[in-house]
């Protein structure tokens, strides 16, 4: 299974690309599902089919579905809210209160995740494309899983035997609960069982999703843009912040690509074309230069893909078809850019357990603005990591985490943390 999902800016074309290389892989033989999570919905508008929330298939081979966030909302979701709220109401919250207390803010967003994992698990396709929503919205999307995941991780360590071990010293039971001869005590007991069961699962959910898009080799994400410089400044800065969520951009691919044309042509319009031509042209060899170094340049030499502005708006499978012809040629339109490790630790002075050891972590962030605020906070084994405003929890080796941080630089698209022993537990463990 193969699950390649894409984003990009509003109005850059990504639905009209992920349908065309589901068109194009359906038309190779291979069983492809294209789902939205987009609220804008118009993927049916590009296969020119009706969809719902259910896969369906549009061509031979082809499914499609746009996933429908209000259904999401009333199934497991509204189950935990209901059982949350019965708990707070017992506990004497107002009902309007406890209702708003238990409302989580993304939860649509994650619902879809969940949803997109649900499909992967039990279809039978062999590869699924999400047409992600616009660049902020995926951004909050891709990084639930992991802020949530640490929030429930948190909250409740060990989520039922935590949670009725309170209810049960609250209540003055004990270990009497079930002789106390109380419906009162033994249905709050059932109330709170019922709340922390479903958060169990809702944390566990919430640990597959963030496995599933921590495995580069199953999951990854490719950027569409047009070659405009506001446009690809924004993929920059996406880019970094994908990166530091950990997750995997495996490609850019330039939509609206304005074509050359011959130096014969005069006229004002001839040089408009020529102007934006060298323009988009400037901006596509900045793009290439992300992944244009060291040993993964002869690798990468596609992982700038261009598709030509064309004149007639490409609706239908065997539209989208063409354009996807356009866009990977004879190539393997799943094969994305081979990228190093997203961390790597390396030792810079010392040897063996020698306390004057120095330690570089390096945290890969391709696009990175070396001019972008800083920030390094130190968690326990963690290591928190805000750059332009996106935050990361890095979890430190078994080795850093007996060290303290010396000190941080930006190197070529990787932030470069460096750390020393700590005298006091270099050796305790």
């Amino acid at each position: 299974m193969r699950i390649l999902l894409f984003t990009g800016k509003g109005g850059v074309g990504k639905t009209t690309l992920a349908a065309a290389t589901a068109a194009r892989l359906a038309r190779a033989g291979r069983k492809a599902l294209v789902i939205s999570t987009d609220p804008a919905h118009s993927l049916g508008d590009a296969l020119d089919a009706p969809l719902s929330g259910e896969p369906a298939e549009v061509y031979p081979g082809l499914f499609a579905a746009h996933l429908d966030s209000r259904a999401l909302l009333e199934g497991a979701w509204g189950e935990l809210r209901g059982h949350l709220r019965t708990v707070l109401a017992g506990a004497g919250v107002d009902e309007m209160v406890a209702d708003e207390l238990t409302w989580l803010p993304g939860v649509e967003e994650l619902l879809a995740l969940g949803e997109v994992r649900r499909l992967a698990q039990t279809g039978p396709w062999d590869v699924i494309i999400v047409d992600c929503g616009p660049t902020a919205e995926t951004l909050r999307l891709l990084g639930l899983p992991e802020a949530i995941g640490g929030y429930l991780e948190r909250l409740y360590p060990a989520h039922r035997r935590a949670v009725h071990g309170l209810l049960a010293g609250v209540a003055g039971i004990g270990g009497q609960q079930g002789r106390s001869g109380t419906a009162g005590p033994r249905t709050a007991i059932r109330n709170w069982d019922a709340a922390a069961d479903a958060l169990s699962r809702l944390a566990d959910q919430v640990g597959a999703l963030r496995a599933m898009l921590a495995d580069h080799d199953t999951t990854s994400i490719r950027l569409v843009l047009t070659p405009e410089r506001m446009v690809a400044a924004e993929s920059r800065r996406t880019m970094t912040a994908l990166a530091l969520h950990g997750l995997r951009v495996d490609g850019v691919v330039a939509n609206r690509v304005v074509p050359r044309i011959a130096p014969s042509v005069r006229g004002p319009a001839a040089r408009w074309v020529r102007a934006r031509h060298a323009e988009q042209q400037e901006v596509l060899s900045e793009l290439a230069a992300l992944w244009g170094t060291g040993r993964h340049a002869k690798a990468n030499a596609r992982a700038v893909r261009a598709v030509p502005y064309t004149a007639a708006e490409p609706i239908g499978v065997q539209a989208l078809a063409e354009v996807a012809d356009l866009l990977y040629g004879q190539d393997e339109p799943l094969a994305g850019a081979s990228v190093p490790p997203l961390l790597s630790v390396r030792r810079t002075k010392g040897d063996g357990t020698s306390v004057d050891s120095e330690f570089e972590l390096a945290l890969r962030l391709p696009g990175l603005d070396r001019s972008a605020p800083l920030e390094l906070t130190r968690i326990d084994d963690d290591l928190a990591v805000t750059v332009a405003g996106v935050r990361r929890l890095v979890a430190l080796p078994s080795v850093l985490s007996r060290c303290e941080v010396l000190g941080a630089r930006f190197g070529v698209d990787e932030l470069v943390v460096v750390f020393r022993p700590d005298s006091r537990v270099w050796m305790s463990r």
